[in-house]
């Protein structure tokens, strides 16, 4: 039995790209996103927003904060990945909702928006959502109590 935990304790290592092998060999990828988050046309204020490298198996947290109190937010990520870095953000949220859980808004950031090199964290190769409403209907939008 041993064996056996020694062997998946090395493929998760070795699969794992924030940690394992592909960390040596990949190439270091950057984003950053902004927006503004409105409820009914005022300022979503305190808002979770979350930044994540969208894995195949696992999703890598690379980034979270909580909107100012005019909505706005920034997230910024790093991944080192042998192939194109796929994030997206997460937005959790309670506008309009009155669940004991808040509701969960998933967007993919377009792979253009990721930049490889030292200059990832610019203005300049920012990726700005602009200002949603969280009151809108979403495509895909759930609801989440552990996030």
């Amino acid at each position: 039995m041993s064996h056996f935990l020694i062997y998946i304790s090395l493929i998760s290592i070795l699969f794992k790209s924030s940690d394992g092998l592909f960390n040596l060999i990949g190439n270091d990828q950057y984003v950053t996103v902004t927006g503004r988050l409105i409820c009914d046309g005022q300022p979503a204020e305190n808002v979770l927003v979350k930044l994540y490298e969208d894995g195949t198996v696992w999703d890598t947290k690379l980034d979270s904060v909580r909107t100012a109190f005019d909505g706005t937010f920034r997230v910024s990520g790093h991944y080192t990945k042998i192939f194109d870095m796929d994030p997206k953000i997460n937005i959790y949220h309670s506008c309009n909702h009155n669940g004991l859980c808040d509701k969960k808004l998933s967007i993919d950031i377009p792979s253009y928006a990721v930049s490889a090199g030292q200059y990832s964290y610019d203005v300049d190769r920012n990726y700005d959502i602009g200002t949603l409403n969280l009151a809108d209907q979403f495509s895909g939008e759930t609801t989440d109590c552990i996030h």
